[in-house]
């Protein structure tokens, strides 16, 4: 993954004001400020105890499997390239994800799910047995889809909602020039590679642009972070509760729909 020499600005101001507790919007209320500032304490103790550093970019090197993944990343590319032609009918990411919608709520970002939270993704599964075999490989494995940008669209700043987990990106298709097919994290500008990997804390503010004219496709992959100690114990215990939350059941009921819709319209 190459990276931009260090600017100080970016399209969307100074970067130096970017970090993990740099919000767009500041906190509401006495509650929302006293849940915030135990969020901020939590994070901090997961920041102080990850087995390799809080970097907001990580060395792959630390992570095994991403050399593994890229070895074989053109079968991924193969099984992409299969369901590309029907992007159009694939759902935006905010369309399954409705706290998305606070970053995008247009048609620009497309997501194909093969593993997330309680969803039943077996259909798209199907169509991708390689990328499933191999993403199944990653170590506390949570979500992972193919994340599709359309030509022009822009992601503005925010932060991922838990540190407890780690992003990994593999580069699938990326559109020329790559210097306007970018992503920032922190004060770092990185540019995606065809067959390169990015592992990365997307609790650090983050943003991204596809100032190109072509679809810019990503593995997306959320894994747990590898934490020592009790921490570690305890972040483990935060991901059991997760089938409670409403957000995440109303997301499968709104994956469960699309696919059902999705294939049978194709076996139709």
């Amino acid at each position: 993954m190459s990276s931009a020499a260090n600017p100080t600005t970016d399209d969307f101001g100074p970067l130096e004001k970017y970090s993990r507790t740099h919000r767009i919007r500041a906190p509401k209320g006495v509650g929302q400020k006293m849940a915030l500032g135990l969020k901020d304490w939590w994070e901090a103790r997961i920041a102080r105890d990850s087995e390799f550093g809080d970097p907001p970019i990580y060395d792959n090197a630390d992570f095994p499997w991403v050399e593994e993944i890229e070895a074989e990343w053109r079968d991924i590319r193969e099984e992409l390239d299969a369901i590309m032609d029907r992007r159009s009918e694939m759902p935006s990411f905010h369309e399954i994800l409705s706290q998305v919608s606070t970053i995008t709520t247009d048609n620009n970002w497309k997501t194909f799910f093969l593993f997330a939270p309680g969803m039943d993704c077996e259909g798209n599964r199907r169509k991708c047995p390689k990328t499933t075999e191999l993403v199944q490989k990653i170590p506390g494995l949570k979500t992972a889809m193919f994340s599709i940008l359309s030509p022009g669209k822009e992601i503005p700043p925010h932060r991922g909602p838990y540190a407890g987990v780690l992003r990994y990106h593999l580069g699938l298709m990326i559109p020329e020039p790559r210097e306007k097919c970018r992503i920032r994290i922190g004060n770092e500008i990185r540019h995606w590679e065809e067959g390169k990997s990015i592992v990365f804390d997307d609790t650090w503010n983050h943003q991204v642009w596809n100032h190109t004219e072509g679809y810019r496709v990503v593995l997306f992959v959320d894994f747990i972070r590898p934490i020592k100690g009790f921490t570690g114990w305890l972040n483990q215990k935060v991901f059991k509760l997760e089938d409670a939350a409403p957000f995440l059941r109303a997301a499968r009921e709104r994956q469960k729909a699309w696919e059902k819709n999705f294939y049978n319209q194709m076996d139709g």
